[in-house]
């Protein structure tokens, strides 16, 4: 897959595939990220892509222009890639949203600076926004950075198990369950009883239960987007009410 960023700091942008799974994704050719400085399209000698806002206030704004230009030479190569804006303004990155553009052929991400993009540039251009949460940032380049990250480990091969994505809290619409590793016991507290007992079926129906009692616990507002058949009840009742012993 390819990914191009389109921002005004390139170099640091780059640091992303130095580290971590997208290190492994770029070093496996499953992640292939490339990036392009909005200033070389700037066509004055300060090298600017923004402009004071038409009708008065803070702040500037980027130009139409030059940025429509860096999408033209980014899809140049890659016609069939989407143009996200990553913007406070756009839906909510989730798991969700990484597992749907992990299948994408290709991807170019455009990082806003300052008071955002001249309009007109986002509704011709951008096929989509997307925002990390209910804030503002300098810039979309850090968030870039976390739609990469999210993306690559979930490229084939790019995991050391293939069932780890698949297991990822949100990837079924729970949170994870706990886990334990050696040793057995670590400040007094011993493992669950049934992680170490060796039946699958019980460690499968645990982890199930203690999935669904960590989202009602954490996040019960997951909770409101999801089904639950009868099984998935009296899991979580049987949580509810050990909760309360």
């Amino acid at each position: 897959m390819k990914i191009e960023v389109l921002t005004l700091f390139p170099e640091w942008v780059e640091q992303v595939t130095q580290h971590g799974m997208p290190r492994i994704a770029a070093e496996r050719g499953q992640l292939q990220l490339a990036t392009r400085n909005l200033r070389d399209y700037s066509t004055n000698k300060w090298r600017k892509v923004d402009d004071r806002p038409y009708g008065g206030g803070p702040g500037m704004v980027m130009e139409a222009e030059p940025l429509a230009h860096a999408i033209r030479d980014a899809k140049a190569s890659q016609p069939q890639a989407r143009v996200a804006y990553l913007s406070p303004q756009g839906e909510r990155f989730s798991q969700g949203w990484a597992e749907r553009l992990s299948r994408e052929e290709g991807l170019v991400l455009l990082c806003g600076r300052y008071e955002g993009l001249d309009e007109r540039l986002i509704r011709s251009e951008v096929d989509f926004e997307l925002s990390l949460g209910d804030f503002v940032m300098s810039g979309g380049e850090l968030a870039a950075m976390v739609v990469v990250d999210a993306i690559a480990r979930l490229l084939p091969g790019v995991l050391g198990h293939e069932g780890s994505a698949a297991a990822d809290s949100f990837s079924s619409g729970l949170l994870d369950h706990p886990h334990y590793t050696r040793p057995e016991q670590w400040r007094g507290e011993r493992v669950p009883e049934v992680l170490l007992g060796g039946d699958h079926a019980k460690v499968a129906r645990w982890r199930l239960k203690q999935a669904l009692g960590q989202t009602w616990l954490k996040r019960p507002d997951l909770l409101d987007g999801i089904e639950l058949d009868k099984e998935l009840k009296v899991l979580l009742r049987e949580f509810i009410s050990e909760q309360r012993t």
